[in-house]
């Protein structure tokens, strides 16, 4: 059985919406500002927008293990928005979107599945936990992001 997960995230963060879409759209930048961003290696460059690139990332939350996995980006409105599609030990589609306001809102709404036999074999119960993971993760990434910017995280859920 495969187990299916999906989490939006919403980060405020009080900076211009430019620079926060200059640090999401850098995934190369991200084990810099995010401390779960073990590690990031592109594959494939994309075009001028970065549709097309292939980036394989390594995660770590709080649990003990690490999850790998390629995002492709399918998607881009510059400024406004990056979708990727994910293969790995998860695979499905993310989607970072970014408004302007009183600083910049970022909503990141993550569909994906878990492929690894393990995983699946616990999902019905330790998706508790993993939600509970999936959430520092996320958490910790506003908190990088914003530091990153020297920037005050206004909110985060």
């Amino acid at each position: 059985m495969i187990s299916h997960y999906g989490f939006l995230s919403t980060w405020c963060i009080d900076a211009p919406i430019d620079d926060v879409w200059r640090a999401l759209a850098d995934s190369d930048g991200y084990p810099g500002w995010w401390k779960a961003a073990i590690s990031v290696e592109q594959l494939e460059p994309g075009d001028r927008f970065g549709v097309g690139r292939v980036d394989r990332f390594a995660w770590r939350g709080r649990l003990p293990y690490t999850l790998h996995f390629d995002i492709r980006v399918t998607r881009v409105e510059p400024g406004l928005l990056i979708e990727g599609h994910a293969t790995g030990e998860l695979e499905g589609v993310g989607v970072w979107r970014l408004y302007a306001g009183r600083g910049t809102a970022v909503v990141y709404d993550w569909r994906v599945q878990t492929t690894p036999a393990w995983m699946n074999l616990i999902g019905p119960v330790a998706r508790p936990v993993f939600v509970w993971n999936h959430d520092f993760v996320m958490n910790q990434g506003a908190r990088g992001l914003a530091g990153a910017l020297g920037a005050r995280l206004i909110a985060h859920g």
